[in-house]
């Protein structure tokens, strides 16, 4: 049987199943359902990752995301920092006077396209979440989501050791469809956030093989368990700082760790920096265009043993607000 076939997809031990963004601080929606309908507007988000640039058939991650509150009470009009002369409604006294809103619900979609060589995931999911106050301050939510995953093998990408290779010779693109289930819980204030989500936890058991897709007793899908968690400081009224933290554990790997710090004028503009224990650093930056626009890029250094052959990391992601609010366009409870 094909190693590389082994490595990447029977076995879980050496490699993840799940995506990795660097840019997760500015959509945790991707990765945590929980966070469905947090915002008075509708929040679109369309990103690309390109890994490890200069590596042939490295991985290549697009995803489109879309949710909205339901019934959501919290109608406040404050304007963003846009075109105010005297006064900024994100400064101090903005997040001195924050209330928790009224418990809603939120509906959302994912659409995930994760591209490795001859290996492709495509995931199509719908999201729900509920979010109620536990404190004047503070709110919880708790979010599920449910849909389908296609796993394929485009075997014509391959390379044998024989050409009698029983596995995938000669089988053209191999897929197989499988339930995929998530759930998240998201607690959040002003001040802080902290995020808990298990991600795949319907097993799978996936076989390539005889030029057909069955079940197998050896290769399966695991769990990939995120936590997030990051804190608002404030610097003066115009100013903001945001450490946060992603822990990211998948069975048996060890615990990988991103630590980025965000620093952020008004509803202006961003930039930060971040590191990733044992595997490189990155460097993020973006803004809003607009009331209803906004763009991210980040770069990801490379410090592990790709660095000699690889050129970094890309991921841009552009999102859009829909609200009747025309005022109302900048995220109170997303980082």
């Amino acid at each position: 049987m094909l190693c590389y076939l082994f490595s990447v997809i029977i076995n879980p031990v050496i490699a993840q199943q799940k995506p990795h963004y660097t840019q997760y601080l500015m959509n945790q929606y991707i990765i945590n359902p929980a966070l469905t309908g947090i915002e008075n507007y509708t929040d679109i988000k369309l990103s690309h990752r390109h890994q490890w640039v200069g590596i042939m058939d490295a991985p290549v991650t697009t995803y489109f995301t879309i949710h909205k509150a339901i019934h959501k009470s919290d109608t406040r009009t404050t304007p963003t920092s846009f075109e105010v002369p005297v006064e900024n409604p994100r400064g101090r006294q903005y997040w001195k006077e924050y209330e928790a809103p009224a418990p809603h619900h939120g509906i959302g979609m994912q659409i995930i396209n994760d591209r490795t060589g001859p290996l492709n995931r495509f995931s199509g999911l719908l999201t729900y979440a509920y979010h109620m106050a536990l404190t004047q301050r503070t709110s919880i939510a708790a979010g599920i989501s449910a849909g389908v995953t296609n796993i394929s093998i485009n075997a014509s990408k391959l390379e044998f050791y024989s050409p009698i290779d029983p596995a995938v010779f000669g089988s053209g693109v191999l897929n197989n469809f499988r339930p995929d289930v998530n759930l998240g819980l998201y607690l959040y204030s002003a001040d802080y956030f902290l995020g808990v989500s298990a991600l795949q936890i319907y097993p799978q058991k996936i076989n390539f093989s005889d030029g057909s897709v069955t079940e197998t007793k050896s290769g399966k899908s695991v769990p990939h368990i995120f936590v997030t968690g990051g804190y608002r400081f404030m610097i003066g009224d115009n100013w903001n700082i945001i450490p946060s933290i992603m822990l990211k554990y998948v069975q048996p790997l060890p615990v990988q760790f991103d630590l980025n710090t965000r620093l952020a004028y008004r509803d202006r503009f961003w930039f930060g920096v971040g590191g990733r224990l044992d595997d490189g650093f990155s460097a993020m930056a973006g803004m809003n265009i607009s009331h209803t626009v906004n763009i991210g890029y980040s770069y990801d250094y490379n410090t592990s043993r790709y660095y000699n052959y690889s050129k970094g990391t890309h991921e841009i992601l552009l999102g859009f607000t829909i609200s009747k609010q025309l005022g109302f366009a900048c995220p109170r409870n997303v980082w």
